[in-house]
């Protein structure tokens, strides 16, 4: 089994990008699907951000308001650190599950970990590889106001908070330009799957070579 990280700045295209791998045949774990998920009302995670942040982010149904806890996540970095101590811990014990899981169903697994903050954590160093997806920062803040009705404030708000893309660059194994036309996307994403499939197909010989030696 191959783990593999997808990672990026904020609404760089990660999605479109998981997706297509996913079409490709590589199983999806999505930390954002699993965040939700671990924030239920009346779950541990939801319970520490109601603690923490106030009861404020709730809605009336007593869910997360993810906006509200956007806003006062992302207002500092003090206030960042602390979401993410309550949540990545947890998004993390539940992403190796899941890839446990698949590995035993299916040893050969492609499985690609969509996590927007694989190299901030330092979790790519336990990937076999790691892809990052690029678009440029008016795309992004286009991306933020269109998809989450961010105003241009709250969009370069969040795009300060990550780390330079250079420094994502730095550590990338492959990386998918989402810059232009969702075809040469596309196009580029399934040239990473196959070499992908080609370092999944090596390191399966090297496994069948170890146990016929042992």
């Amino acid at each position: 089994m191959l783990i593999i990280g997808l990672t990026g700045g904020v609404a760089s295209g990660k999605t479109a990008v998981s997706q297509v791998l996913r079409e490709e045949g590589a199983y999806l774990i999505d930390a954002d699907q699993i965040a939700r998920e671990l924030v239920q009302p009346h779950t541990p995670g939801w319970s520490e951000l109601k603690r923490v942040f106030g009861t404020d982010i709730l809605q009336e149904d007593g869910s997360i308001h993810r906006k509200r806890l956007a806003a006062k996540a992302f207002s500092g970095p003090e206030q960042r650190n602390l979401l993410n101590q309550i949540l990545h811990p947890r998004i993390k014990a539940e992403m190796g599950r899941r890839a446990k899981e698949i590995g035993q169903e299916d040893p050969d697994a492609i499985v690609v970990i969509d996590a927007a903050l694989i190299v901030e954590t330092g979790d790519y160093k336990e990937m076999d590889a790691l892809i990052v997806v690029t678009s440029t920062e008016e795309q992004q803040i286009d991306r933020l106001r269109e998809r989450d009705g961010a105003s241009e404030e709250e969009a370069q708000r969040i795009l300060a908070s990550q780390i330079p893309l250079e420094e994502k660059l730095r550590v990338a194994d492959f990386v998918i330009r989402n810059e232009g036309s969702f075809e040469e996307t596309r196009r580029r994403a399934k040239e990473v799957f196959q070499e992908l499939k080609r370092i999944a197909i090596q390191a399966r010989k090297k496994r069948i070579e170890r146990l016929a030696e042992g």
